[in-house]
């Protein structure tokens, strides 16, 4: 059985804030039962991006992807706003610490798949040994992003 891939990222479109651009996407995961959405509020300037909160379900990635579409601009600001007030100083360390717990998840998900026989035994080994290197190249690269913080303008 093919796996999918733990998440994907979808753009929405651009929108202004405050005077800034924002370029609006929505990071899909599917957690075994739905499809849920994150928006994604990348500034244009900066390339720093802040996670709304907020989810985006759906029961397929297109349905919770087209949702995220048909909301208005000031839908899509008022989130960006939301955002933005729980910004993070340390935005590089909190995505490579959400990288790592997705691939802890995804190294569990495999794990029971296999024990549960969902998975062939050696495509399950595979993909048991690729997410362990893939959590180990994350783990290697931490250090880099402790103690930075994001820039400001």
């Amino acid at each position: 059985m093919k796996r999918s891939t733990p998440s994907s990222d979808h753009q929405i479109r651009t929108i202004a804030v405050d005077g800034q651009k924002y370029v609006v996407s929505l990071r899909m995961r599917y957690d075994g039962v739905e499809h849920i959405g994150r928006l994604m509020f990348t500034e244009a300037s900066t390339q720093i991006a802040y996670q709304d909160h907020g989810c985006v379900p759906g029961t397929s990635e297109q349905e919770s992807v087209s949702k995220a579409s048909d909301f208005s601009d000031r839908d899509l600001v008022q989130r960006c706003h939301r955002a933005l007030s729980e910004k993070r100083r340390f935005g590089r360390l909190r995505r490579t610490t959400d990288r790592m717990l997705e691939k802890i998840k995804t190294l569990n998900r495999v794990a029971v798949d296999l024990e549960q026989g969902v998975l062939e035994p050696e495509s399950g080994k595979r993909e048991l040994d690729q997410t362990q290197r893939d959590l180990l190249e994350i783990a290697r690269s931490i250090r880099l992003h402790v103690g930075v913080e994001d820039a400001t303008t």
